[in-house]
């Protein structure tokens, strides 16, 4: 069984919301069900969110945390009655671990906005008695068979964790949304870790890309690395003024306040703009910057197992990956405080496997 000999797992220890040393503990899992799936996890990928709550911003911290919800890694074992994975498979995990699977969100494949949705990581899973999750940050993980992806061959490993949660997160909406479509105009509001992966998705399907930033030193990486078609700097008013109405849909990506009226007035009549962002600040919208020419406005978090699994395979056959950092575990608690600063280009992703002097 899993838990014997108890399998080591490595995370990140918080202490009141401060962040303390990264500790290598053992803790027990849940046997191995029929329909489970054993990971050995080889990547993690470090997400705001994970910031989020081991800071304990939105208040759901159940300390001590183990973050990480951006994992691949491959399979060493599954239960009798798994059909979809076997030992030596390559596969991910995302942003969740379960759901009610009775719900019309979860019947129509949207199990991302199930209210009985199991977080990978600090969720509480009803099925196995109420226990905490215990996220990536882990050598191993054991989950469901339902809420496991398949990777494609041809994406490294390292580059591609990032999209279990970053990818699926603006390639969701985009699809949701008919902002996928060659020939229309997207502008993506922030060149970070969700930003960068949306320019990528953006040009695949073949659309025009612009990129909105605070910051005029991105105007190259976006146009020259990224391949977007136009950079706005959000604090000029020439450029902005002269790039009114004129995109059919925005993704906003950016996870701190910022004033979103101005981004409203960017898009044409009846466009889309979209939230994916988690800014822990109240945003401000006045009524006049959507109801004159028709605007929409949604959310959108993450996405469904089927959106993710296809998210991966446009990813391989297009040759999107994320622009990553890896470390090791050891480095995770200066790559938190990068984090918060803005300071990396564009995901952290650890090295477990390599981390705990595991080979691949």
């Amino acid at each position: 069984p899993v838990s014997d000999p108890k399998p080591q797992g490595e995370y990140l220890h918080t202490l009141g919301g401060q962040l303390v040393e990264s500790l290598t503990v053992n803790y027990n899992f849940r046997a191995q069900k029929d329909d489970d799936v054993t990971i050995k996890v080889l990547y993690c990928g470090i997400c705001h969110t994970d910031l989020y709550t081991i800071k304990n911003e939105w208040g759901t911290a159940m300390y001590p945390v183990v973050p990480g919800h951006e994992i691949l890694g491959v399979v060493t074992s599954v239960g009798s009655g798994v059909s979809k994975f076997k030992a030596g498979d390559t596969v991910g995990v995302g942003y969740f671990v379960g759901s009610c699977r009775s719900c019309e969100c979860c019947g129509n494949g949207y199990e991302n906005y199930c209210s009985g949705m199991v977080l990978t990581s600090n969720g509480i899973d009803p099925e196995h008695g109420g226990a905490v999750t215990q996220g990536g940050f882990s050598d191993v993980m054991l989950v469901n068979e339902d809420y496991v992806v398949r990777v494609p061959d041809g994406l490294p490993l390292d580059k591609a964790a990032p999209l279990l949660c970053a990818g699926v997160t603006v390639y969701s909406p985009m699809m949701r949304f008919g902002l996928n479509a060659p020939g229309k105009h997207l502008g993506v509001v922030g060149l970070g870790g969700l930003g960068h992966v949306a320019v990528k998705f953006g040009k695949a399907f073949g659309m025009r890309v612009t990129v909105i930033s605070t910051s005029p030193g991105k105007r190259e990486e976006a146009l020259e690395r990224l391949g977007a078609d136009e950079f706005l700097v959000s604090r000029d008013a020439e450029q902005m003024q002269a790039a009114v109405g004129t995109m059919d849909g925005i993704l906003d990506t950016v996870s701190a306040w910022h004033p979103i009226s101005p981004l409203f007035a960017l898009m044409k009549p009846m466009g889309q703009m979209v939230f994916v962002g988690g800014p822990t600040k109240p945003l401000e919208l006045p009524a006049y910057a959507i109801v004159p020419g028709g605007k929409g406005i949604a959310g959108n978090c993450v996405g469904g197992i089927r959106d993710c699994q296809a998210m991966l395979e446009f990813a391989a056959k297009h040759g999107i990956t994320a622009e990553v950092e890896v470390i090791k575990m050891d480095y995770v608690n200066t790559a938190l405080e990068r984090l918060a600063k803005n300071d990396v280009r564009y995901r952290f992703v650890i090295d477990v496997a390599g981390s705990l002097g595991s080979t691949s």
